[in-house]
């Protein structure tokens, strides 16, 4: 009987066929889902072409600031895991790609390369490279599906310390302030509230949830719709504007009639 053969017919032989094929099975399923990530991602945020495309227009424009592969540089951070949303708020607000460092990048007029179709395939290219927030879809952001009523009671009290309650914005600490949501598309609002840019905080669907993000961005859109009834709205600031310009104006106001009433009474004598 040959070494072999007497393997075989241990006891324990059939068990260690049975454990080496089960490893087999899991390398062999770990290959393919990794190879298949891309793609499902890419799906997720656009069509399976545009990874290609958006890898191209990611090395051309954003590779300088973010590394070849996005790994992030001394510049700019890592974007793997960021999602194709974080992408689309911060290209299609002109945010991205920075014109110059600084404690936070301003929203400005897009490149001329930037358009909706090289946003979307940027955007499948970052989403490729490790998932995250995919951009929302229609129903998502419609704010004719939202209650602004409700709506308004969560931005009071999760926003209004930072952008004022009608959204006009405010300064933060270090350079930082929380931009005004005037020029804010339905979609940038939702991006913005599930990947937390700059200094926001990330409100993921267990903080808020879909429908509640909904009901916000309809109280935003309905308040900066409206007209001021008191006349000029100073910005929508808020109080401590209001209070100064009533100072000032109204203080110039009593002192320029009581220039006026003496001017009169020196006259008359």
């Amino acid at each position: 009987m040959t070494r072999t053969t007497a393997w075989r017919r241990h006891p324990l032989a059939r068990y260690a066929v049975l454990v080496l094929a089960l490893a087999l099975i899991g390398v062999a399923y770990a290959t393919l889902v990794q190879g298949s990530r891309p793609a499902d991602a890419a799906l997720a945020s656009g069509k399976l072409d545009d990874v290609a495309q958006g890898k191209s227009l990611f090395q051309a424009h954003c590779s300088s600031c973010h590394g070849l592969s996005a790994e992030g540089t001394s510049t700019g951070p890592t974007l793997v895991g960021v999602g194709a949303a974080a992408v689309d708020f911060q290209v299609s607000s002109g945010r991205m790609p920075a014109a110059n460092p600084g404690a936070q990048a301003p929203r400005k007029p897009t490149p001329r390369w930037v358009n909706e179709e090289t946003t979307r395939q940027l955007a499948a290219y970052v989403q490729s490279l490790g998932g995250g927030p995919t951009i929302p879809s229609k129903d998502q952001i419609d704010p004719a599906m939202g209650n602004a009523a409700k709506g308004g009671e969560l931005f009071r009290a999760n926003c209004i310390q930072c952008h004022n309650w009608g959204g006009a914005g405010g300064a933060l600490t270090r350079g930082k302030y929380a931009p005004s949501l005037n020029e804010s598309s339905p979609q940038q609002i939702y991006e913005a509230m599930v990947t937390g840019p700059q200094a926001m905080p990330v409100f993921n669907d267990t903080t808020i949830t879909p429908q509640e993000k909904r009901d916000m961005i309809a109280y935003i859109t309905e308040v900066r719709s409206q007209k001021d009834p008191g006349g000029f709205g100073l910005g929508r600031i808020g109080p401590v504007t209001e209070g100064l310009v009533a100072w000032v104006v109204g203080i110039s106001f009593m002192a320029l009639v009581a220039i006026w009433i003496t001017a009169k009474k020196r006259k008359k004598s």
